[in-house]
């Protein structure tokens, strides 16, 4: 919809629809290593599903994710996930935990970094990324083969020194 004279809207079809992927990562603050998954919808349920998958790539540890406080982060979705996951056990032996950085501070959440890193990777190769399936392709295989240890995991994991 576009507005025409008099405020008055029109409609049209529309012709140019971009195409959109949305993804779930999650790095690993021990390991360095990138987890992406394909998501269908950034919401409550598919970071429920994305987190799942994670206790499968680790199976018999307690996960904690650090989210960014997207409004699906703190739904009743997720929490009902969190519920359903963590159903009578003390805290201490939850299997997964979801804590949120504070409020609109990017700046916070290492993973952010792993985001830029594999955009301008894919932006470097515009060339030859000649349409959306290769562009998608290139995104997730870069990110999938690739360590990061951005500067900002010593916030949260610091590395063992020598004294």
């Amino acid at each position: 919809m576009v507005w025409g004279k008099r405020n008055t809207p029109l409609v049209g079809p529309l012709t140019n629809a971009r195409q959109r992927q949305t993804y779930d990562g999650a790095l690993n603050l021990l390991t360095h290593e990138f987890h992406l998954q394909e998501g269908v919808a950034g919401n409550g349920e598919p970071t429920g599903a994305y987190s799942q998958w994670c206790q499968r790539l680790y199976p018999d540890k307690k996960l904690l994710f650090l989210w960014e406080g997207a409004s699906y982060h703190r739904g009743a979705d997720l929490q009902e996930f969190l519920r359903r996951e963590n159903a009578g056990l003390p805290e201490a032996d939850w299997k997964v935990t979801g804590m949120l950085f504070a409020p609109n501070a990017p700046e916070q959440n290492p993973t952010e970094e792993v985001w830029l890193k594999g955009k301008q990777y894919l932006r470097k190769r515009f060339a030859i990324n000649k349409s959306f399936a290769q562009g998608k392709r290139c995104f997730s295989e870069f990110l999938n083969s690739v360590s990061f240890a951005p500067a900002k995991l010593r916030w949260y994991w610091f590395e063992e020194q020598l004294i």
